[in-house]
């Protein structure tokens, strides 16, 4: 999802000037604002503050614990225990156990013959994990993806927007470009998504009466793009040369991308060399490409000049809006809407009840209309949605390379980093830590209800960044945050307007999880 996924919210047509969010822009945002740091210093012991009004003490710095083993048998060792022999969980739980600390170094995927350096300073509790937005200290240049960056004939011959660091003069254009997609298209969010999801839900009542059960995963993965098409660029894709196709197109597309970090059931042998030990050719995928990027360069015609107005070409700038629309935006949707259906069904009637209660109280109460008052209102369905955004983000993974010697602490200690070297977080550790949530591994449906509910916020980092702070030009926070945010919440109330209650069977996929719906029971109240 960008840094994270996705697409815009604030909007400052100046290159250089920091972006704020526009006052008209029907967003979903929370009331304060915190930035998180990392304490750093560069003297052999560090003077902290264990907690607000303390007295600074003294503790001592260490250097991060852990090896990489031998060269190239390290790295394939350490994939073929994250991909096989324990998986992604047990990978690192292993590893914390092994050395008594959430800080340590490792090897991540896909290691030798595909990165350059698989090494990396492993962060897996919230508070070592924060070091990761604080720009001044973290450089985020090509590392998007990880210890590897796809060839970027995959993406026109162009390092687009996710792969720029905040230093290069191009992000701030290109990030700017982004947040007036999503102004410009702003009054067409509502509508667009209620007819685009209201015939998804027919077709699906269609499918269900027919066969007993229906597939939500590839229904809604079509319904993503073409809300994202009429929203955004005003055509329905199903009117133009795409049709249906454009889903099948960018998974194709995005596994060419990120195969080195998936797994997909082969025996392990045969996946290891087929997907962890060289690229797959570009090639194999450009026809694909191209279908993609004749529809956004015909379609954008006021965002292509605008990005002139930039500074931008428009070839560049059309394959940044189609990586922003179809990895970022339509990837992040893929993967939440299906988490969204997962964990409230998971939770049964009393939160389905509760959801549909909410929801039409508020629908109700301005004469039977939608509107983002309404949508703010609605406390336990935002709060479902930030829940679901901490316990499953979109994207777990985040890198940075730090930009100077710095000193990371986690909740027990203080460890020694070098310039250069690659940070990575694993952020469902970080957003699971016990030290700062209760009953962490659970889903807890109002979670962020009240005001210490809302507090607990600035600890929610889908983002790549606090979900108190703001996306600017100025940091590497997802431009569409709020956009999510909102969308997300717009899913939840089409479901509860038009049912009670919904029954799902749960299935595994290489990215995200594969939903079937096998009842859907019709509003009553």
């Amino acid at each position: 999802m960008a840094s994270s996924v996705l697409s815009p919210l604030p909007i400052s047509l100046h290159p250089h000037q920091k972006s704020s969010p526009p006052a008209n822009f029907p967003a979903i945002r929370p009331s304060s604002t915190r930035k998180i740091t990392a304490s750093v210093s560069q003297r052999t012991d560090l003077a902290v503050a264990t907690r607000p009004g303390s007295k600074p003490g003294m503790i001592r710095i260490r250097e991060v614990p852990g090896d990489y083993g031998l060269p190239i048998i390290g790295p394939i060792k350490d994939r073929f225990d994250y991909f096989y022999n324990q998986g992604a969980e047990e990978f690192f739980k292993s590893r914390i156990r092994k050395y008594n600390s959430t800080v340590f170094r490792v090897n991540m995927p896909p290691g030798s013959f595909i990165a350059e350096n698989p090494n990396v300073v492993a962060l897996l509790d919230g508070k070592s994990f924060s070091v990761l937005f604080d720009n001044d200290k973290v450089e985020k240049k090509n590392v998007f993806t990880g210890t590897y960056m796809p060839s970027t004939e995959l993406t026109g011959g162009y390092r687009v927007l996710s792969y720029l660091d905040t230093s290069e003069p191009n992000h701030a254009k290109l990030k700017n470009l982004i947040f007036f997609v999503l102004k410009s298209s702003r009054h067409r969010i509502l509508p667009e998504f209620r007819a685009t999801y209201s015939e998804l839900f027919d077709d699906l009542e269609k499918e269900l009466a027919v066969k007993g059960k229906a597939d939500f995963s590839g229904a809604g993965e079509r319904a993503a793009f073409e809300f994202l098409a009429r929203a955004m660029y005003g055509k329905n894709p199903k009117e133009t040369s795409l049709g249906v196709d454009a889903p099948s197109l960018i998974s194709k597309w995005v596994f060419f991308n990120l195969h080195p970090l998936l797994s997909i059931g082969l025996p392990k042998l045969l996946e290891d060399s087929l997907l962890h030990t060289f690229r797959l050719p570009p090639s194999l995928v450009k026809s694909d490409y191209q279908r993609l990027y004749d529809f956004f360069a015909e379609y954008s015609g006021e965002y292509l000049a605008e990005a002139e107005k930039l500074g931008i070409s428009r070839e560049e700038a059309t394959h940044n809006l189609l990586f922003a629309t179809c990895f970022n935006t339509w990837g992040g949707m893929k993967i939440l809407f299906s988490n969204l259906m997962k964990r409230v069904g998971r939770a049964g009637t009393r939160l389905q009840t509760q959801l549909a209660e909410e929801i039409r109280s508020e629908i109700r109460s301005n004469g039977g209309e939608l509107k983002m008052a309404a949508i703010e209102r609605m406390k336990l369905t935002r709060s479902v949605v930030y829940e679901c955004l901490r316990i499953e983000p979109p994207v777990p993974a985040q890198y940075g390379r730090a930009r100077q010697d710095l000193v990371v602490e986690s909740h027990d200690g203080a460890f020694r980093v070098r310039a250069g070297e690659i940070l990575f977080g694993y952020q469902p550790f970080a957003t699971k830590d016990s030290r700062i949530f209760d009953r962490a591994e659970d889903f807890v449906p109002d979670r962020f209800i009240g005001e210490e509910g809302e507090k607990l916020l600035r600890h929610v980092v889908w983002s790549n960044g606090p979900e108190t702070a703001a996306a600017t030009t100025e940091n590497k926070q997802c431009a569409g945050k709020d956009f999510v945010v909102l969308v997300a919440t717009l899913f939840l109330v089409e479901v509860f307007r038009r049912y009670d209650s919904f029954d799902i069977e749960v299935g595994s996929s290489a990215i995200g999880s594969s939903i079937t719906v096998t009842s859907l029971r019709k509003a009553s109240f």
